[in-house]
């Protein structure tokens, strides 16, 4: 009875000492698992976070990268005529197969062959003149250079600055055919010139001179390399009797171009970021306008442009300077592709701004590229025809007719030509019969019954009846030039209206 009594009081006692331990385990399981989530909880908000930033970082780069790729391009666009001047000095004036030590011509022996234009680096040249070429260092003192009287012979020589400007002229329609001397002078320098001497400002330190003298054809050679013979450069002091000032030296990096074959203009550089060290070390020695300066450059401040300082690329954001590298391979082929100015009857006229272009950049990077030192419009005009009349691509399967209703007008002793290039390098085609243009010079090409005139472009001979206004294509894809030196005024008029003269069609045979 004892035992069941003690029993029947200790069970509300066991009762509540399992309820207890009931609780006592369900504490601690509840202990457990908020241990577990909290130690499970920053781990996960930690891989959330990064994953966050990771995205944060892609949109970022890629953000940056746009505006760089946009930024750089734009800075190429405007730069390009200056980087392509600085490779054309150091193939014709620096570089181991330099032509002409600075402050000296090379004379050209003949027209622009296919040959002798791969020799020079030289874009869509005219087959029309013998050339000379000239860098000229006006850093130290003034360069005096004497034309000659060509008794009636048309020549000129341009004057170009670093950015592919035409600045100034001598001979042709600015000064004539009669000879003089004239100083060119470097910016910012002081002193007495010559009295018979007339004073050109150049905008840059270094400029080109770009001599063309007229010939007719082979057996006039002779002739018009004694004009070529009397364009001539020398420094102040020699030219005055004094003694030279120190000859400077000249340690400009080498283009390093990944395709020697390739024009200069096509800045085919084995190391694209290239292109930006040359443009920055180019523009200390030749900068720009100022205005230009202060509104430009600003804008490429993320690429690490900055006036009067050499560009390093170890200080440029890795992804800013990917998109650099894209842009520099890209933007040339590109340019090589543009047209420029306005397009009439399959031809593009160039524009007002043509060879002096002011803040025409564009034009003056697509001229730059595929017709380097184009003349001002009152000295020569080009029109480019790349396509037929109704816009079929000239391709050297096919073949064409080019049909004048009248030649382009042009002012004694000037001439007009129409020229064929190869568009894969940009100079003229080797052919059988070694013509590479047809014009005003061509007294056996026959005119049509009714005064008009065409040319027969294609690959292939056209036959004895035609081969006299035959213009030799290359098997595939090519482009034509229309020159007009000492243009008539008609010529002038219609770049601003297409009606004062109308290029010829360009019409596929069928």
């Amino acid at each position: 009875m004892q035992n069941q009594a003690e029993e029947h009081m200790l069970k509300p006692c066991l009762a509540e000492k399992s309820s207890v331990r009931a609780l006592l385990e369900k504490s601690i399981l509840v202990c457990l698992f908020l241990s577990s989530v909290l130690a499970i909880a920053p781990i996960s908000s930690a891989r959330a976070q990064s994953a966050t930033l990771a995205k944060l970082a892609t949109a970022r780069d890629k953000s940056i990268s746009e505006i760089a790729e946009a930024n750089a391009v734009q800075a190429i666009v405007w730069g390009s005529p200056l980087v392509v001047m600085y490779n054309l000095r150091f193939n014709d004036a620096l570089g181991p197969r330099a032509k002409a030590a600075p402050n000296a011509i090379w004379r050209m022996e003949n027209i622009s062959t296919p040959e002798l234009s791969a020799e020079a680096g030289y874009v869509t040249p005219n087959v029309n003149t013998v050339y000379g070429f000239g860098f000229l260092d006006l850093g130290a003192e003034p360069i005096v250079m004497t034309v000659p009287d060509s008794h009636g012979r048309y020549y000129m020589v341009e004057i170009v600055d670093m950015w592919t400007n035409a600045f100034a002229y001598a001979g042709g329609i600015a000064t004539g055919y009669t000879g003089g001397k004239f100083a060119l002078v470097g910016p910012g320098w002081k002193g007495e010139l010559p009295p018979d001497v007339k004073r050109i400002d150049c905008p840059t330190r270094w400029v080109m001179i770009q001599p063309r003298v007229h010939l007719l054809d082979q057996q006039d050679l002779p002739e018009a390399l004694k004009v070529l013979d009397g364009i001539t450069v020398q420094g102040l002091a020699a030219a005055t009797g004094k003694p030279a000032p120190p000859a400077p030296s000249y340690n400009y990096p080498a283009p390093k171009l990944y395709d020697a074959k390739l024009p200069v203009s096509a800045l085919a550089l084995s190391d694209p970021l290239q292109f930006w060290e040359i443009l920055a070390d180019a523009m200390i020695e030749n900068p720009p306008p100022g205005d230009q300066m202060s509104a430009l450059l600003p804008m490429f401040h993320m690429l690490g442009l900055e006036p009067g300082k050499p560009w390093n690329r170890a200080g440029v954001n890795p992804v800013v300077l990917t998109a650099m590298r894209q842009a520099a391979v890209k933007v040339p082929e590109l340019l090589s592709h543009m047209p420029s100015g306005s397009f009439v009857n399959g031809w593009f006229r160039p524009p007002p701004s043509m060879g002096n272009f002011g803040t025409d950049y564009l034009t003056r990077a697509v001229i730059a590229r595929v017709g380097l030192t184009g003349n001002i419009p009152r000295e020569a005009i080009y029109l480019l025809g790349s396509v037929t009349h109704d816009g079929i691509v000239l391709d050297g399967s096919h073949r064409y007719t080019v049909t004048f209703k009248e030649p382009p007008p042009f002012i004694q002793p000037g001439f007009w030509s129409l020229t064929m290039y190869d568009s894969a390098n940009n100079y003229t085609v080797p052919n059988p019969i070694n013509r590479y243009s047809l014009g005003s010079d061509d007294k056996a090409m026959k005119y049509n019954p009714d005064g008009s005139l065409t040319i027969y472009v294609q690959k292939d001979d056209p036959g004895t009846d035609k081969e006299s206004n035959w213009l030799p294509a290359p098997p595939k894809s090519f482009y034509l030039i229309l020159r007009s030196y000492a243009p008539g005024e008609a010529m002038v008029k219609s770049l601003a209206d297409p009606s004062a003269y109308v290029p010829p069609t360009v019409a596929l045979v069928k």
